[in-house]
């Protein structure tokens, strides 16, 4: 058996694919990294080169969240007979080892245990355009170093049991919760300004090709105009959030632990998400990760 799989599904998303090759490709090899392109891209087949390139349809579908979510289960379930661990996730979400616990993170799963789905601590990585004016196209952790705690993408990513993710990946049908202290997933929407407009131009077009609103489609809100708001002022409200002056993550993993049961009766499982307003500046010694 391999030690690990990655999967992602992908459509123009450049800004982002590069850091996930950048990540996955280089520390895991590209044989072992399947990307899904969707609408046949050939930006991304280009960058993509080496990997395991899927090519799908990019017709618009309103159901287009259940669909991709339907692939990449039956995807990851496939692998993982080959694969002692797969990682699944949108291209603007990484996971990460803390460089505190001494190994990346394909020394970290070569001894982590095989039967459970791993859950990692999400952080989403904000652009603080009133003080990072440093590109982030070549390295996004360093010029990028401030991080707000993201419960939605506290997400059951590494799957290395038989589980399945719920559309989003944001619920595991598997009863337990584990959450190695060491463990995060970066999420990168907002990690850059001028990545954010073109990726949320390019959504907002795709949305629009549906043809009905996000209360009739089961695509993400965030993909609509009527949704968006103004760019510039979500990245101006970043400096109102509070600094906080400890990066600890323990007590947020508690608070999963102790609101963690099942999702009604759909066989998944959750755990609350709270709305945290602080903001932390990550550890210097995240810089370079990807």
């Amino acid at each position: 058996m391999q030690t690990v799989a990655v999967v992602t599904m992908v459509r123009d998303d450049a800004f982002f694919l590069k850091a996930w090759l950048r990540h996955y490709g280089e520390m895991f090899g590209r044989q072992n990294c399947y990307v899904i392109n969707h609408g046949y891209g050939e930006e991304v087949a280009e960058l993509a080169k080496g990997c395991n390139i899927i090519g799908i349809p990019g017709d618009p579908h309103k159901n287009f969240d259940v669909k991709r979510w339907s692939l990449l289960n039956n995807l990851f379930g496939g692998l993982r007979r080959y694969y002692n661990h797969v990682i699944v996730g949108d291209v603007d979400e990484l996971v990460v080892v803390d460089p505190d616990a001494g190994v990346n993170l394909l020394q970290w799963l070569e001894k982590a245990e095989t039967d459970r789905v791993y859950t990692p601590v999400g952080l989403e990585v904000i652009h603080r355009i009133d003080i990072e004016d440093q590109p982030a196209d070549d390295m996004i952790l360093g010029p990028r170093r401030h991080v707000r705690i993201a419960p939605h993408y506290s997400k059951p990513s590494i799957v290395s049991t038989p589980a399945k993710l719920s559309r989003g990946g944001h619920f595991a049908q598997y009863p337990k919760l584990h959450t190695p202290d060491e463990l995060y997933l970066l999420h990168l929407k907002f990690c850059d300004f001028g990545a954010y407009t073109g990726a949320m131009d390019r959504r907002n077009a795709v949305s629009a090709d549906v043809g009905v609103g996000f209360k009739q489609a089961s695509i993400g809100r965030h993909w609509f105009a009527e949704a968006r708001g103004e760019d510039r002022d979500v990245f101006e409200g970043f400096a109102e959030l509070p600094m906080q002056d400890d990066f600890d993550m323990r007590p947020v993993r508690r608070k999963m632990h102790r609101s963690f049961k099942a999702r009604g009766d759909t066989g998944y499982f959750e755990f609350d998400r709270p709305n945290y307003k602080g903001q932390y500046l990550l550890p210097e010694r995240f810089s370079g990760i990807f």
